[in-house]
């Protein structure tokens, strides 16, 4: 596997069979690896056109630096250092180490399926099923759709606050962007100014790639510009007294100030849904996703050091502690500063966003899973002009209308699934490079039993976190990592494992295991209503997949090829 991937499917279901009978036949088709192609030449899909392959490395890490950082590089390593002291950059290293752990499985995938959009959709229908590969996608959009609407809300914030610096744009209704203006007890919430942020960022990324890559570019380097400006500044007003006592409330709040941080890392998985529009997709991709969350980590730990170290944990803010710690030094310019950061950051945070979205939405139109009119790509932009549009409106109406904000405690559900599913696939995909050369009549029993393996070390890790949440004595919580490990030694030692072509993840199974682990853990810290959304959201998709679904994907129907149009030397310099 690696860069002669082309895309078939295995043989659906009969047509005479019963309502269940095919629902289940369907729901357990996979999607085949042959290595018949090169990766720029060929793969099956709807139509005849397709993406243009324009972004470079330095390119798709931006996009991973865009996508993980926003606005809240400026807030949560404040909010979180009230509680966990100094030790805040504690929390952000693990959490940094544990999101690098699943970094490695997105990149040794991303560089296992060079060629295709779908990202962790694509990986899941490969690696398990047509039906858990849909239920991933709907998890993922639902974060997508509702982060987006959020941030859009947050950029209108901002940018009115800036606005109302100048003496002309003063007292600015809250309808326009402060906000909004509410009705019906608060169900709706008006505001103008994001839908109108929301159409702008549609408009560039319908317009192409390189439009879209270029805004990110100047947005993301003009963050970080600031990030590093205000780390440096910062850096001159640290008092190290500040830093003693390191953990005041010792390693369980550094603990669990590293899954609310872990949050803050989310983001580098958008650089996988470039594949299709990346110019050296084996190597770059992987490249791509470790460099851009390596960034991050370190942007990350030099504000954690410089706001523990300017103003004592127990006198920071809370709605924006870094711009307070700042103004208490006698630098309020760099406030302002900050503020234009925390437009760039949100900017290129919705950007990448709805452009993942978009490319999505593509892969699921191709495999019929969803109408054919989402995966049309316009013939002169290259971008899936219908998908685009679609998740424009989407985002417009939920900012425009919707006091989204509420909704935020059930977001992150999708992350955790994605990333738990992609660590599985990891596992899952080294088993099936051994049976695709090596015929045995026990693959089938014995690839159960390494799932049933994984999905005990996945409810180890739920038990675990809900132990650790409610506070339970320590010897559970001993015991279901005692248990984990024992599934993790079953799959190391029940299953031979080949490395891929390509960028391997270090460690199998031991890493994706750990990585199952932890984000399921982290799952069980999620509020109640995550949990609702997480079980409301899967019924609802399977029903969406029973009576549309299985009946209009239908893989085999096209016999057309998608078209790589490459970038001119001169273009791409």
């Amino acid at each position: 596997m690696g860069e002669g991937d082309s895309t078939t499917y295995s043989p659906s279901s009969s047509p005479h069979s019963s309502f269940i009978s095919r629902f289940w036949s369907s729901a357990l088709r996979t999607k085949i690896l042959t290595s018949s192609l090169p990766y720029d030449a060929s793969c099956r899909t709807v139509s005849g056109e397709a993406l243009v392959r324009r972004l470079g490395l330095f390119d798709l890490i931006l996009i991973g630096i865009g996508a993980s950082i926003g606005a809240g590089i400026f807030v949560v390593t404040g909010t979180v250092a009230r509680d966990a002291g100094p030790g805040v950059t504690i929390s952000f290293i693990l959490a940094g180490a544990s999101c690098v752990l699943n970094a490695l499985c997105y990149a040794e995938l991303a560089s296992r399926f060079p060629a295709v959009v779908g990202g962790a959709y694509l990986y899941t229908y490969t690696a398990f099923n047509e039906l858990t590969a849909f239920l991933v996608f709907a998890q993922l959009m639902l974060d997508y759709h509702i982060g987006a609407a959020s941030l859009a809300r947050s950029l209108a914030g901002y940018v009115v606050a800036i606005l109302e610096l100048f003496p002309f744009f003063t007292d600015i209704p809250s309808w326009i962007g402060h906000g909004g203006e509410e009705f019906l007890g608060g169900a709706l919430s008006i505001n103008i100014l994001a839908p109108i942020l929301l159409v702008l960022l549609t408009i560039i990324l319908c317009r192409g790639v390189g439009e879209s890559s270029a805004v990110n570019c100047f947005m993301t380097v003009t963050k970080v510009v600031i990030v590093l400006f205000v780390i440096i500044v910062g850096a001159f007003k640290v008092d190290v007294s500040n830093w003693s006592p390191f953990a005041p409330n010792g390693f369980k709040a550094i603990l669990t100030g590293a899954t609310v941080v872990f949050f803050a890392y989310v983001g580098f998985d958008a650089v996988a849904n470039s594949a299709e529009e990346a110019k050296r997709p084996q190597r770059d991709l992987p490249i791509g996703i470790m460099g851009s969350l390596l960034v991050c980590v370190l942007l990350y730990i030099g504000v954690c050091l410089v706001i523990t170290g300017m103003v004592p944990y127990k006198l920071l803010g809370e709605d924006a502690p870094l711009a307070e710690a700042f103004i208490s030094k006698g630098l309020k310019y760099v406030s302002i500063l900050i503020s234009i950061g925390a437009v760039a950051g949100l900017t290129t945070t919705l950007l990448v966003g709805l452009y993942v979205q978009s490319r999505l939405y593509l892969g699921l139109g191709r495999d019929g899973l969803l109408p054919a009119v989402l995966a049309r790509v316009h013939p002169k932009y290259h971008t899936p002009l219908h998908s685009q549009i679609w998740v424009g409106i989407v985002a417009s109406i939920l900012a425009g209308l919707f006091n989204i904000h509420v909704l935020s405690h059930i977001l992150s559900v999708g992350a955790l699934t994605g990333y738990s599913v992609v660590a599985a696939c990891v596992v899952t995909l080294r088993w099936n490079d051994k049976t695709a050369s090596q015929v045995s009549t026990r693959w089938t029993s014995t690839w159960q039993e390494g799932v049933i393996c994984l999905l005990i070390i996945a409810g180890c890790g739920f038990s675990a976190g809900l132990f650790y949440r409610f506070g339970a004595s320590f010897i559970f919580l001993l015991v279901a990592a005692v248990i984990a490990v024992l599934a993790s030694i079953a799959l190391y030692s029940r299953h031979v494992y080949v490395n891929p072509p390509g960028f391997s993840c270090p460690g199998v199974p031991i890493v994706p295991a750990l990585c199952v682990f932890f984000n399921i853990f982290l799952f069980a810290q999620l509020h109640y209503e995550a949990w609702v959304r997480f079980v409301v959201l899967i019924l609802i998709s399977m029903g969406i997949y029973a009576f549309y679904g299985q009946y209009h994907a239908n893989p085999r129907s096209s016999n057309e090829t998608i078209i790589y149009h490459t970038v001119p030397a001169a273009a791409g310099q």
